[in-house]
Parts: structure tokens; sequence; C-alpha cells
């Protein structure tokens, strides 16, 4: 598992670990079964404090991602990898409602919308 974290970024430290982790189950890079570090390693090996490793964990087991048992580690969970992408279309379809809403209040055009869309793809 590879987590780099950006001191830059203003997304918090603790999503800048879970959206990495996320995103190598999603392209199966860790797959079900594989071990993550623990919370403590991985707060050593990031410079952070275990609360935010926890807290990265915590969240991506509550969303199905991993799975913790006491005394054996945490674990990536069973769920398949088509389902997964499938949640993160799901993310993607609701993130762009929200910005062509704030889009059409400030009078984009849908047009315009897809000018900008197709920059970003390029």
């Amino acid at each position: 598992m590879n987590v780099v974290l950006s001191n830059t970024s203003k997304e918090p430290l603790f999503q800048q670990i879970k959206e990495q982790i996320r995103n190598q189950i999603y392209q199966e890079v860790l797959k079900e079964g594989d071990a993550l570090p623990s919370m403590r390693i991985l707060a050593k090996q990031l410079q952070v404090s275990v609360i935010t490793t926890k807290r990265a964990y915590e969240d991506l087991e509550k969303e199905g991602f991993l799975i913790s048992s006491v005394g054996k580690g945490t674990f990536v969970s069973g769920q398949q990898s088509h389902v997964l992408k499938e949640w993160k279309i799901r993310e993607i379809e609701n993130d762009l409602e929200k910005v062509i809403e704030d889009a059409k209040q400030l009078g984009l055009t849908k047009e315009a919308i897809i000018e900008r869309v197709t920059l970003f793809f390029e």
C-alpha cells in the first residue's frame, strides 16, 4: 500500500489517506483479504497522529471497504470491484448534479458546462 500525503493540499490528512486507499481498492491494487498496516504503523510511516489514520480506517470500514478484527488487523473487505466501482460512479453523479445546479445558478449554459468538462478530460 502506497500513501503519499500533501501538506499543501486543502484536503484533510485523514481524507487523503482514505481516498488513496479507496482508489487502490477500485484499481485492484489492494484486493479482498489484503492486510493493511496497523493504524499505529501507518501513522508512524506517514508521520501523522494515530487519530488521523484511525479516522480514515473507520470511515472506510463504515463504507464497507475494510474489515477490522480485534487482534488480527484490518483487511480489505470482500466487496466486488464492480460493486465498488458502481458506488464510485454514484458519488460522481451526485457531485456532477451539485456542480450543474451551481452552474445553472450562475447562468452557465449546458454548452459552457460541457466545454469545461471537456477541458478537464484533456
